[in-house]
């Protein structure tokens, strides 16, 4: 089966980064160096991360991770990157939970040292499920795994996102305001910029419309969400985590945004897996279990599942079609005549909005 060329992650030029962050490090650690200057090639196409290390007789740190906003002439995913609000999400949670957030260290919200705006943070050693090929193909670390090995690190993961929403003190709510209705507005203004002078997706609109005919009686109280809450965002120390990244998408909203899009998230992979011949991880992450556990850990039980997921589905669908939009723009691919057809999981977003998928 043929498919589209995999869609570029950026248009900077390593080279130059490197020369650039070596001439802004030595304005605040003078002496230094940047040594071992790298881009990831797991690198998303959203902000930019740049390893490297620190050639300095006392440095503050000397394996560094730097999170570059994503190059304005890139035709980015999304239309803001607020580079000091991840920044003082990631203090913040470091500072009131046992969550392991890498430290961060440097903020630079200038875009002349690099172009856009960046900050610099510990690098922690470890293995993260890969993304491209996704980890429920065969070939990689986690799917090599025993079924005990898998079901640690899901327990792990779990307990990772029950603990920020009950460790993370969040302000008394404004009850006159819905979160989840915020969050789901956000979404809407975010679909229009996307959709914005080019053809719009019927089906991103008749999901829209079912959240709005099936909204949940009793939303719950909103904590903070870490918003990309998914395994290949996480570095694992064996089947543990080490460190938590990517927390650009942080939102106050229900527990279940977060547990909708953990759950989704691991069955788009494993519904393109299934695609394309492999059986996948089919015990893996199962919803049934992840509501199970959690409300064990909490004393929430997850409600309305069926909306959550949904919506995550919903909101992935727009993501993707900002990327298949950015690989026209680039002219890797071209517009089909029906626009839902460039959503990579139509069917199962389909299948969502019709009540069949579960």
């Amino acid at each position: 089966m043929a498919t589209a060329p995999r869609p570029r992650t950026t248009t900077r030029d390593p080279e130059e980064l490197a020369q650039r962050l070596t001439a802004w490090l030595g304005d605040r650690l003078p002496g230094a160096k940047v040594v071992d200057f790298r881009v990831p090639e797991s690198n998303g196409m959203s902000s930019e991360t740049l390893l490297f290390d620190i050639d300095h007789p006392e440095p503050p740190l000397r394996a560094c991770a730097l999170r570059l906003a994503a190059d304005p002439a890139a035709y980015t995913i999304f239309p803001v990157y607020d580079l000091r609000r991840q920044y003082e999400t990631m203090r913040d949670v470091a500072r009131h939970t046992d969550l392991p957030v890498p430290r961060v260290l440097w903020l630079e919200e200038d875009p002349g040292p690099l172009g856009a705006p960046f900050f610099v943070m510990e690098r922690v050693d470890g293995r993260v499920p890969p993304d491209v090929m996704p980890y429920t193909y065969e070939g990689n670390w986690l799917h090599s795994a025993t079924d005990a090995e898998r079901a640690a690190l899901e327990e792990s993961t779990v307990s990772l996102i029950a603990r920020l929403h009950d460790q993370y003190p969040v302000p008394s709510p404004d009850r006159s305001r819905s979160a989840l209705r915020a969050h789901v507005e956000s979404q809407r203004d975010y679909y229009a910029w996307v959709v914005d002078g080019l053809p719009r997706s019927p089906l991103i609109e008749r999901a829209f419309d079912h959240l709005t005919a099936h909204w949940p009686a009793d939303e719950g109280p909103a904590v903070l969400n870490w918003g990309d809450a998914r395994i290949g965002n996480i570095i694992y120390d064996g089947f543990a985590p080490a460190a938590v990244l990517d927390w650009e998408m942080a939102a106050l909203a229900p527990r279940e945004v977060d547990l909708g899009w953990t759950v989704y998230l691991h069955r788009f992979f494993q519904d393109l897996t299934v695609s394309f011949g492999q059986p996948g991880l089919p015990d893996f992450l199962r919803r049934d279990r992840i509501e199970r556990r959690y409300a064990e850990l909490t004393g929430h039980t997850p409600r309305d599942m069926e909306f959550y997921t949904l919506y995550a589905a919903l909101r992935h669908a727009i993501v993707m079609l900002r990327v298949a939009y950015r690989q026209v723009h680039f002219k890797e691919v071209e517009v089909p005549e029906n626009p839902d057809r460039m959503i990579l999981h139509h069917d199962s977003l389909a299948a969502m909005v019709q009540g069949t998928y579960w």
